[in-house]
C-alpha cells in the first residue's frame, strides 16, 4: 500500500490563501459600505454650500462637515484620493441632495454643474419699487417681500445699520446672482458692496471732514444722482449743495419733490407741488431730507467725498443735458430765462 504524503507547506499556504482573501474581501465590504452607502443629514434639503474659486479639497471637506453634509473627514479624503479630486472640484454654488455615498459628492463636485449664475446690472439711482421689480424679472425674487425686507426692523438691524428703511443703502452696480437666490442674500450682497467703498479708510477722511455721517452721504448723494447724468457734474453740483448747507440756505432739490411723487404716474414738477408738506420737500424745510431718495451709484458718491469747491450756490439746465452754474440769484435767474426760452423752441 502505497503511503500518500502530504505536503504541509502546500496546505499552510492555501490556508493563508483563504485568510487573507478573506480579510481583503472584509475590507472591500467595509469601503463599498462605507463609500456607496447613502449619507443623510437632518436638516431640511437641500444644504447649500459654497465652494469658493481657488479652494482645495481639504477646504471643502471641512465645509461640508461643518454644514453637516457629511459626518466623516477621513471618509471624504478617501473618495476624494480614489478620485484625485485636490484641484478637481468645480468653484460654485451648491444644492447638495440628501443621502448621497461619500463617492457621489465626490463626483457632483468634480463632474456636477454648480447653481447658475446671472448678471443683473442695476442702474444707478434706482428706487427700491423699481429695484424690487427689477430683481424679480431677472431672477424669480418676490417682490412684495423684498419691500418687506427693506423696511423691516429687526433684520435692518442685524445688517447693524440703524435706518427706517434701505434706501440709499443697496449699490448699483452690475452682479452675478445665482438663481433662486433669496431676498435676503441679494440684499446683503448690495450692503456688503456698499460698505467696501464707504469703509475704505480715506472715505472715512473724507467723511470726517466733511462732517457727514454715513446715511447723511448717501442722502446728498442720492440727490446728487438724480440732478445729473453726467459723472463729471457730480462734484460741482454736491459742492452746490453742501455752499447752501453751509450758508443754511434750503437745498430746493426737485429730485427730493419727484420722490414723494413717484408713485403719481410722472415725474414733472409743477408749482403746486412744492407746497406738498413732507420733510422731503426740500423747498419747504432746510437741511437735508430724512433719508436716501434712491439708491446713488459710486460715481455719486465719490462725487460728494471729492465735492470741488467753489462759489456756486445755484444751478440750472443747460438744454443740452448739463447745467449752468451760478454765484449769486441774479445771473441765476438769467440762466433760467435761458433755458426757459429754450424750452420753447422744442
Amino acid at each position: 500500500m502505497t503511503e500518500k504524503k502530504i505536503n504541509l507547506d502546500t496546505v499552510l499556504t492555501s490556508s493563508q490563501y483563504v485568510l487573507i482573501g478573506s480579510f481583503f474581501g472584509f475590507i472591500l465590504g467595509v469601503m463599498l459600505f462605507t463609500f456607496f452607502t447613502p449619507n443623510y443629514y437632518q436638516e431640511e434639503e437641500p444644504i447649500e454650500v459654497f465652494i469658493p474659486k481657488g479652494a482645495v479639497f481639504e477646504e471643502v471637506i471641512d465645509s461640508l462637515f461643518k454644514s453637516d453634509v457629511i459626518s466623516s473627514k477621513l471618509y471624504m479624503r478617501v473618495a476624494g484620493f480614489l478620485y484625485s479630486a485636490e484641484h478637481k472640484v468645480k468653484y460654485g454654488r451648491y444644492q447638495i441632495p440628501n443621502g448621497l455615498s461619500y463617492l457621489d459628492l465626490t463626483e457632483l463636485l468634480i463632474r456636477g454643474v454648480p447653481d447658475e449664475q446671472i448678471l443683473v446690472t442695476i442702474p444707478e439711482g434706482i428706487w427700491l419699487e423699481d429695484l424690487a421689480g427689477l430683481l424679480s424679472s431677472k431672477l424669480g425674487i418676490d417682490p412684495t417681500e423684498f419691500i418687506r425686507l427693506c423696511y423691516d426692523n429687526s433684520f435692518i438691524r442685524k445688517l447693524n445699520i440703524d435706518v427706517a428703511n434701505l434706501e440709499g443703502y443697496l449699490l448699483p452696480e452690475s452682479y452675478y446672482f445665482y438663481a433662486n437666490s433669496s431676498p435676503e442674500s441679494v440684499i446683503i450682497k448690495l450692503i456688503e458692496e456698499s460698505r467696501k467703498i464707504l469703509n475704505l479708510p480715506e472715505n472715512q477722511k473724507k467723511l470726517e471732514e466733511l462732517n457727514f455721517d454715513v446715511h447723511s452721504l448717501l442722502t446728498l448723494s442720492s440727490i446728487v444722482e438724480a440732478e445729473t447724468q453726467i459723472f463729471s457734474e457730480y462734484p460741482l453740483i454736491a459742492g452746490v449743495y453742501i455752499n447752501r448747507l453751509n450758508k443754511g440756505m434750503k437745498l430746493q432739490a426737485d429730485p427730493t419733490v419727484q420722490y414723494l411723487k413717484k408713485n403719481k404716474g410722472h415725474n414733472r414738477i409743477l408749482f403746486s407741488d412744492l407746497g406738498i408738506d413732507s420733510p422731503y420737500n426740500t423747498y419747504l424745510y432746510s437741511g437735508l431730507p430724512p433719508g436716501p431718495i434712491n439708491n446713488p451709484g459710486k460715481a455719486a458718491i465719490m462725487g460728494v467725498l471729492n465735492y470741488q469747491k467753489t462759489d456756486y450756490l445755484f444751478f440750472v439746465a443747460d438744454g443740452s443735458g448739463g447745467h449752468k452754474f451760478s454765484k449769486n440769484y441774479y445771473q441765476h435767474q438769467k440762466n433760467v430765462q435761458d433755458y426757459r426760452e429754450w424750452r420753447k423752441t422744442q
